[in-house]
């Protein structure tokens, strides 16, 4: 399928419409998940258990047409079941690599923190580099891998906390949140995942977000918006309710993301708002609180959006800075 770059924004429109559909009033989360996709990020969901996480991940392969798998990690979950692992063929004599759950476009890890660091660490490399290394010998995983995590905020007993190094890695994290009343009414009187998934047909195809992820890096970015991205980033590491600021992965990421935000809006270069929409999801994972905004309730959330409010933003004129 060959389309124009203008068709190509129309169906990346369409799988955040299809993502709504398919999840009842998310659709602020459909449109960061579309985003974080076309950009070629992994994503962290962080909420309770029932309200439609994995859902969204399920909706987004089937809306792709890209392949699916899943993983409910466990503390008795090895590395090799992410992988993969070579087992030896008594027919030929020689060992055969067996691919783990990893080889895939889409992959959901449901409550990652449940597993042990070591396994942790397994996906940490697929998720760096695309790539396993299996006794020795290097695997390349499909180009279009995305990892869609979840976890589980409310649960301590038996969970492993991400490391930073780990945590870093995902370029958003976000919460679903309960439905509205509205929303959950129509949920509850049968608008179901089980009803709604079976439903959900391709709306795009593996050629045309390949290209999609190619548009997304060519979307203009004028040196204003730079500044006004690294001066949110770096202001993290001065504000006096953050002991660990955000590193400047951040500020690549936070660009990158708003590149794929303007390219979902149909433009084809960043203006400031993009930056803003985008800066706390993208940052939200990467700075620690003191322990003075502990003490005082103050969640990394809040602590951004004041940031947000006290910096300056770009002039601009005729839609453009």
């Amino acid at each position: 399928m060959t389309n124009s770059y203008t068709e190509r924004q129309k169906q990346a429109r369409s799988l955040v419409k299809g993502l709504s559909g398919a999840v009842l009033g998310k659709e602020k989360e459909s449109v960061l998940l579309v985003t974080a996709f076309l950009a070629g990020g992994h994503v962290l969901i962080e909420d309770v258990p029932g309200v439609g996480k994995t859902t969204l991940a399920s909706a987004l392969a089937r809306l792709s047409g890209l392949e699916y798998t899943r993983m409910q990690f466990t503390p008795d979950v090895t590395p090799s079941d992410i992988t993969g692992f070579n087992m030896f063929d008594k027919r030929t004599g020689e060992f055969v690599f067996r691919a783990g759950v990893v080889d895939t476009d889409i992959f959901l890890g449901d409550e990652i923190n449940r597993a042990s660091p070591k396994t942790q660490s397994a996906l940490l490399e697929s998720m760096n580099e695309k790539t396993v290394t299996v006794d020795g010998e290097l695997h390349s995983l499909p180009p279009l891998f995305t990892v869609i995590a979840t976890q589980n905020p409310m649960g301590f007993v038996g969970t492993y906390p991400l490391p930073e190094a780990q945590v870093d890695r995902f370029c958003m994290r976000f919460s679903m949140g309960y439905p509205s009343f509205e929303a959950e009414m129509r949920i509850a009187a049968g608008m179901t995942h089980e009803n709604t998934l079976p439903t959900l047909n391709p709306v795009t195809d593996r050629e045309s977000i390949t290209e999609m992820r190619k548009d997304v890096k060519s979307v203009a970015v004028e040196e204003e918006i730079y500044k006004y991205a690294v001066t949110l980033v770096t202001a993290t590491r001065k504000d006096k309710n953050i002991s660990l600021g955000a590193s400047p992965r951040g500020s690549v990421m936070l660009v990158r993301l708003a590149k794929a935000y303007a390219y979902l809006q149909g433009r084809d270069y960043v203006l400031p708002e993009d930056i803003s929409e985008m800066y706390i999801p993208v940052i939200n994972h990467r700075i620690t609180l003191s322990q003075e905004a502990k003490r005082s309730f103050l969640s990394a959330e809040q602590v951004l959006e004041n940031i947000l409010k006290s910096t300056d933003m770009p002039r601009r004129s005729k839609g453009r800075i």
